[in-house]
């Protein structure tokens, strides 16, 4: 390897928005992770269901007749 052009591999604190924290390697002093295998429904066995501001139901309430309506047959033909 050339000399003076790889940067410095440290000690960082890797930290979770759970809390979680631990020390690994790496060329950042300080990590901040959004999620961990502490907080993932994946390792955890729990899984969280978000209806973020109702889309289902302000989907329903713009394109649901228009999907029933789609799916019956005309009187007309």
């Amino acid at each position: 390897m050339k000399p003076n052009i790889h940067p410095e591999y440290n000690d960082s604190q890797v930290t979770c928005v759970c809390g979680t924290s631990w020390t690994t390697k790496s060329t950042k002093k300080e990590i901040r992770v959004d999620i961990c295998s502490s907080c993932h429904p994946f390792f955890t066995g729990t899984q969280k269901l978000l209806d973020s501001e109702g889309r289902v139901e302000k989907f329903n309430k713009r394109y649901g007749n228009l999907a029933a309506a789609a799916k019956r047959p005309s009187a007309n033909k």
